[in-house]
């Protein structure tokens, strides 16, 4: 059953469903399908409305999008292979790779797009 997304339990319940069908992607009958492109629409539909993201930068995006999903610095940080790459590139003090964007993306389904947008680098305090 597909339902509005009202709230922020709304939201992880589908985001959490949104995971659980793409897991297993190449294996959905057309009923999966069908509702797994009716809940991204929704989930689409929800983050335009809570979370403009138009104007927030790659590490900006990054920051957001841990804090809504509960992810920590140290999940970034598996993801790309270091800890120091993850800390420099949250806080903005270095640009993120064509394939960190690919490792972020696929772990993480944050659209390409969104990590490669263009932005000033942050200049490390002394």
């Amino acid at each position: 059953m597909v339902t509005a997304i009202r709230s922020e339990k709304d939201y992880r319940n589908a985001m959490a469903r949104i995971d659980a069908l793409l897991a297993r992607v190449d294996d959905l009958n057309e009923e999966e399908d069908r509702i797994l492109e009716a809940i991204s629409i929704l989930v689409a539909d929800y983050e335009k409305r809570h979370f403009p993201i138009e104007d927030m930068t790659p590490p900006e995006y990054l920051r957001h999008h841990m804090q809504q999903f509960g992810r920590r610095q140290k999940d970034l940080a598996d993801v790309l292979g270091s800890a120091s790459l993850a800390s420099h590139v949250i806080n903005g003090h270095r640009a993120l790779s064509l394939e960190a964007i690919r490792k972020i993306s696929a772990a993480w389904n944050i659209p390409i797009a969104l990590l490669a947008a263009p932005y000033e680098l942050q200049k490390k305090r002394a």
